[in-house]
């Protein structure tokens, strides 16, 4: 495997999900914190506790030779209620963070929104529901991009914009009926693409050098059989669970065959006469892909419900496992390595963007051994798999640039807490015993570790 010498390795987490602190130093509260959570499963109010064991974080960063690490701001730490007055001590902490990682020869790849909304914003005026939440997504913006100018040098805007928008409780509350919740899902989702463009604009004017893009969780759909309306509900899965958000991100705007079939369900966003301009006036330099297994779709007409997938309803189409892949505890649609490839593929061959992959990784249930170990072989199998198909994307010329597994640690599951771990760090806690949320290096570190040495001949 050619890697580039300036190859990004990396590791991905994100603030919600490893911070804890929910309500210390003048954080407000996010839809993260407040959303209902089973009886039983860890909540962000610890988390992995990484507000108190930054440093001890980083140094372990550092000692598995990551070049980037990407991680995310919580908005609500920055900007904890709705008169978008920035919080000194929310600052102050990432500020900490960030001089600490650039010490140790750690370069951040920052997501300013994965998942979190403040609550207080949903609470004034309905959050993403509402235009007024473009203006305070840029104004947020505008304070990071300011305060970080030439410490943070790449940007991520929004993490999985569809799950984002679409995921109960994160963006707004859960509506019953199909047509009406698919229909704000597809309303905050054109929020959220005029916010992105507005930050991508304000950042090339406050910081010219800086890079930003989306990540995108990445759909990955063959056909369930040679049918011919089996391959057209496989293309039509990826024009509306990835490309059409994609479309907005760089080109501002819908394909012809996303706006026809959103017109002809009644589920056109409402726009306004500005907008053009602003979804115009922009594009990202990057697009972060998240992957972690492919699908398959077929053709069935059926009444307009969420049955397709966790997101996306639809009336013609079914997404179903592949029955040619295995499946794990946590993989229930099983691994496909080839899958990664074949998607960045055809992201490039559409956008012509360098890309980075932002996330990728196997969760399995573990706990310590009683010598204290980790021995995750099977998580070493996926990720070499999955590496191996970077490699040839970058032998045959398509700019990747970095990779960053998901994730540098376990970390709060937005739904199985820590039963469902992915992480190269074991994070001794369970969801009802905090303990003191010690750190316990996997084999998988110590092999990552080896692979970025070698620039990806240990694999």
């Amino acid at each position: 495997m050619l890697f580039p010498k300036n190859f990004f390795w990396g590791a991905s987490t994100s603030a919600f999900q490893i911070e804890g602190a929910y309500n210390i130093d003048g954080k407000g509260l996010a839809t993260t914190d407040v959303r209902p959570v089973p009886e039983g499963i860890a909540d962000t109010k610890v988390a992995c506790d990484h507000y108190h064991h930054w440093r001890q974080d980083v140094d372990l960063m550092a000692e598995l030779g990551l070049k980037t690490y990407r991680m995310g701001f919580s908005w609500s730490r920055i900007m904890p209620d709705e008169t978008l007055v920035p919080n000194e001590k929310g600052l102050a902490f990432y500020d900490q963070l960030i001089d600490y990682l650039l010490e140790k020869g750690i370069e951040p790849l920052v997501t300013l929104y994965h998942f979190e909304c403040p609550q207080a914003l949903v609470d004034a005026f309905g959050g993403w529901q509402s235009r007024r939440m473009i203006d305070a997504y840029a104004a947020y913006a505008e304070v990071c991009f300011r305060h970080f100018r030439g410490r943070i040098t790449k940007w991520v805007t929004v993490n999985e914009q569809f799950i984002a928008s679409a995921a109960p409780g994160m963006a707004m509350a859960y509506i019953e009926d199909p047509f009406e919740r698919s229909k704000k899902i597809w309303q905050i989702s054109y929020h959220i693409s005029l916010a992105e463009h507005k930050a991508f604009s304000l950042l090339k004017k406050i910081d010219p050098e800086a890079l930003i893009g989306p990540v995108c969780s990445i759909q990955v759909v063959y056909p369930l059989s040679s049918k011919p309306e089996d391959i057209r509900a496989a293309m039509e899965a990826e024009e509306m669970m990835e490309f059409c958000l994609l479309d907005m991100s760089v080109y501002g705007e819908y394909s012809p065959f996303a706006r026809t079939w959103l017109q002809e369900r009644n589920l056109l966003p409402a726009a306004e006469e500005e907008d053009v301009q602003i979804l115009h006036a922009s594009r990202p330099d990057f697009i972060g892909i998240n992957y972690y297994f492919s699908v398959c779709a077929e053709y069935a007409e059926k009444p307009f419900d969420f049955d397709t997938s966790f997101f996306w309803a639809a009336d013609d189409c079914r997404i179903v496992a592949n029955p040619h892949l295995t499946k794990t505890e946590w993989m229930n649609m099983g691994t496909d390595p080839l899958g990664l490839y074949d998607g960045m593929v055809k992201i490039y061959n559409r956008y012509r963007l360098p890309m980075i992959v932002t996330e990728n990784g196997m969760a399995v249930s573990e706990a310590l051994d009683e010598e204290g170990k980790i021995h995750d072989d099977y998580r070493i199998g996926y990720l070499s798999d999955h590496i191996r198909q970077v490699g040839r994307l970058c032998e045959e010329g398509y700019p990747v640039f970095g990779y960053c597994p998901w994730s540098f640690m376990d970390v709060l599951s937005s739904h199985q807490g820590f039963a469902k771990r992915y992480g190269l760090v074991f994070i001794d806690r369970t969801d009802t015993d905090v303990k003191e949320c010690q750190r316990y290096k996997k084999d998988s570190f110590e092999w990552y570790r080896k692979v970025i040495e070698t620039n990806g001949e240990e694999l």
